[in-house]
C-alpha cells in the first residue's frame, strides 16, 4: 500500500485570520516601542504575504493576512522569529504556536474584519476602535486589498 502525502494545512493556500500569543501573556506591546517594532517587522517581510488587516493588542496579535511564496507557518515564523530577534529579550518573546482560521467567504472576511478593529474597544483600550494606534482601522503600514476565491 502506497502512503499518501496529505498536505499540511498550513500549506493551503487562502487568507487566514491568525492569533497569537505573548509568553505568559505579558504585556509587551504595551510599551509603544515595542508595538512599533512589531509593525516595522510585519512591514518587513511583506513580499511574503499580502496583509489585510491587523490588531497588536498588549499581550497578543491578530493579522488577517494571505500568504503569496511560503506556507502560513513559515510566514509566522518569520514574523514571530524576526520580531523575537529585533526585540533582543533575554527570555522567550512568543507562545509556540499560534491559531488560525481559513476564510472561506467575503462574510467572514468582513467579520474577522470587524473583530480586530473592535478588539481594543472591546478590552477598553479606547472609546473608539479609530482612536488605537495600533490596528489597521488607522493603518501605519501598507495594507492589500482582499481578493475573494
Amino acid at each position: 500500500m502506497l502512503a499518501m502525502a496529505i498536505p499540511a494545512r498550513t500549506a493551503r493556500p487562502g487568507t487566514y485570520f491568525v492569533t497569537s500569543l505573548v509568553t505568559n501573556r505579558r504585556r509587551i506591546f504595551q510599551v509603544a516601542r515595542n508595538a512599533e517594532l512589531f509593525l516595522d517587522t510585519l512591514d518587513h517581510y511583506r513580499e511574503n504575504y499580502f496583509l489585510h488587516a491587523y490588531v497588536v493588542m498588549p499581550d497578543h496579535i491578530h493579522l488577517l493576512l494571505t500568504p503569496t511564496q511560503i506556507t502560513l507557518e513559515r510566514t509566522m515564523q518569520l514574523i514571530k522569529g524576526g520580531f523575537s530577534h529585533r526585540f533582543h529579550s533575554s527570555q522567550p518573546v512568543w507562545q509556540r504556536g499560534f491559531t488560525d482560521h481559513r476564510i472561506r467567504n467575503e462574510e467572514e472576511y468582513a467579520m474577522r474584519l470587524q473583530y480586530i478593529a473592535q478588539n481594543p474597544v472591546r478590552a477598553r483600550l479606547c472609546p473608539t476602535a479609530e482612536e488605537y494606534l495600533y490596528s489597521s482601522v488607522k493603518p501605519t503600514i501598507r495594507l492589500d486589498e482582499y481578493l475573494s476565491g
